[in-house]
């Protein structure tokens, strides 16, 4: 299974790539049914101008259109860093089976790190959990994204005040 998982989240790396090329933060996530991808994406919130383009909410909604139902039973998905508040309260109410996440996220992870909205038992479904897939490579993209834009800041601010 663990091999299963990690192949999976390579795709949502690669995903996760895709959203480096055009600028944005690098979260890659991909829908998963009966062993097939059917829906990817990436983060688009700038390129985009929307606060919803998150990339497991565009994945939501392709793997909604592919299987013509709002409900993602039998699903899992990927993602290359732990779901915020938005995309795990979309994640229960698509009734997606399983969530498999990289780098936990410290500043809004809703899968087990602030809180765990996917396993709440006060709502009507929840997900299975499994944290820490590949989380060093998720990380890293996060990490050396960050990293990269801080210092083109400072070389722009430095260039700026000359």
């Amino acid at each position: 299974m663990k091999e299963r998982h990690e192949g999976f989240m390579r795709r949502a790396l690669a995903e996760a790539d895709k959203a480096e090329q055009i600028g944005e933060v690098p979260i890659g996530a991909v829908i998963v049914k009966d062993g097939e991808v059917i829906a990817a994406a990436h983060n688009r919130r700038e390129c985009d101008h929307q606060a919803i383009a998150h990339a497991e909410l565009l994945a939501i909604k392709k793997a909604c259109d592919v299987l013509g139902s709002w409900r993602l039973t039998g699903c899992t998905l990927y993602v290359t860093l732990e779901p915020c508040p938005m995309c795990a309260g979309a994640i229960v109410q698509a009734r997606v089976d399983q969530v498999v996440y990289g780098a936990v996220d410290p500043k809004a992870g809703c899968a087990g790190t602030l809180m765990n909205l996917l396993d709440e038992p006060r709502f009507n479904h929840r997900a299975d959990v499994v944290s820490g897939c590949l989380e060093e490579e998720c990380g890293e993209r996060l990490t050396g994204f960050f990293r990269k834009l801080r210092a083109k800041r400072k070389a722009a601010k430095r260039n700026g005040s000359s």
